[in-house]
């Protein structure tokens, strides 16, 4: 979910302001769409590539170059040698395609044990290749496309209703959603000219959650009762007693404090302290402009799930947002933050396990400026970005905030030593390995 704010705009850094910069003319949009034209078109003959490559090999694309050249050269020249080097290839081109015409019958099953892992964590896939029908089918080599790679095993001749199967291991170094599959089967004619490749089982997405450590709910410091803390804004009618005064016209006869007036004779009625629902809102740059190294970034997404599943799991009213992304031919910044789903822990972390950072994604001024708008009633509000931000950007985003919200920055140092300093009223903490967030939020509370 975006919201979209347009009184304020952000200097374009997308692909359209690096071909025309800020112009906007016809002629830029004409020029912009050539641009855009051709590259669809590539698009498409890189697809068409693509599929034809897939079925003839680099030795067919050989035989195919060895036919043309010979029945060329033979019929041009005279050279009988060439004409029958030409029509051997051109046999063998089609006994290939014979050979590949008709179609097995599988039933072939793509298998997770477990969709949503951790980075580092094992997982595991399986595939499992099954003849249905009545006579034995041959061998066929069975491929997995996995994120960028794949998995290839070779299935043996299987007979009627016989099953065979094979593990593969998906690489989870790295946080990300992997999609695994589809799963294809590859027939390829014995001298290796020609592949058919058939697509049997529906793709799966592996997500690679970021890791995140448990917080404890005290040791943070700021998320508060589910029925509200008290504030120091006194009320007539509340939840959390603060004393007695005297009965002033217009209080309500129902908070009259009957004890206390039969002791002094006077009126007393109940006064309370105002308490309010603590709105803990997570905020994550994803400029790479806020960051010194793809590590820092890491940890940032891994600080923000730590602190949102806390709250999640706290039942606490939490808003998750992220910096929006400003498409390559845009015309203008798009001046908005993308809420996260912060349903359960596992929608939170789905959607964090997606998330990448950008050149044209709003920096933290304008990601809390954005926040502090859409997000009414926040009591504390965590700015979350990389060393590459100044204090300055710190102390202006902090300003957006409305007075009464307990602003923190967490910044995330890779190595650094951790610490915590105050900027205004702004609290900074420096963490340079993700266990150093409970350590140092315990320190700011205790500060």
């Amino acid at each position: 979910m975006t919201n979209t704010v347009s009184r304020t705009q952000v200097e374009l850094t997308n692909a359209r302001a690096r071909i025309v910069g800020s112009r906007d003319g016809r002629l830029a949009d004409a020029i912009v769409w050539l641009v855009r034209s051709t590259r669809v078109a590539w698009t498409a003959v890189a697809t068409g590539w693509r599929w034809l490559s897939a079925v003839v090999t680099p030795l067919g694309w050989s035989m195919v170059a060895v036919a043309v050249l010979a029945l060329l050269f033979g019929y041009s020249y005279g050279w009988t040698e060439a004409v029958v080097i030409g029509w051997t290839a051109v046999a063998m081109l089609l006994v290939a395609t014979v050979y590949l015409a008709g179609r097995n019958v599988y039933d072939v099953t793509l298998s997770l044990p477990a969709n949503r892992v951790v980075v580092g964590d094992r997982a595991p896939g399986e595939v499992q290749v099954r003849n249905p029908g009545r006579r034995r089918l041959a061998g066929v080599r069975v491929e997995v496309p996995v994120g960028e790679g794949l998995a290839e095993f070779a299935s043996p001749s299987l007979a009627r209703d016989e099953t065979h199967s094979d593990v593969f291991i998906v690489p989870t170094s790295r946080r990300g959603i992997v999609p695994i599959g589809p799963v294809r089967t590859v027939r390829a004619d014995p001298v290796g000219l020609l592949r058919r490749e058939v697509v049997w089982a529906e793709s799966l997405d592996l997500f690679v959650h970021p890791r995140t450590i448990a917080i404890p709910s005290m040791s943070t410091g700021f998320v508060r009762d589910l029925e509200g803390a008290p504030t120091r804004d006194l009320t007539a009618s509340d939840v959390a007693f603060h004393a007695l005064r005297e009965y002033l016209p217009g209080d309500e006869r129902r908070n009259i404090h009957w004890k206390s007036t039969a002791k002094t004779g006077s009126y007393m009625v109940r006064q309370y302290e105002e308490t309010r629902r603590s709105h803990l809102l997570v905020a994550l740059s994803l400029s790479t402009d806020d960051y010194a190294t793809d590590e820092e970034f890491e940890l940032a997404v891994s600080a923000t799930g730590s602190l949102g599943a806390r709250a999640i799991q706290d039942s606490r009213t939490v808003s998750v947002v992220a910096s929006a992304i400003t498409p390559d031919f845009a015309k203008h910044a798009v001046h908005s933050v993308r809420r996260l789903s912060t349903i359960n822990r596992g929608r939170l972390l789905d959607d964090l396990a997606g998330v990448t950072s950008a050149t044209t994604a709003l920096r933290v001024p304008e990601l809390a400026q954005i926040a502090a708008e859409d997000a009414a009633g926040t009591s504390i509000a965590f700015l979350i970005c990389g060393s590459a931000v100044s204090a300055a950007q710190l102390r202006a985003s902090s300003t957006q905030f409305p007075l009464g919200v307990d602003v923190v920055a967490v910044v995330c140092d890779a190595g650094a030593v951790p610490s915590l300093r105050r900027v205004t009223d702004l609290s900074v903490l420096t963490i340079g390995y993700l266990e150093d967030l409970q350590k140092s939020l315990a320190k700011r509370m205790a500060a």
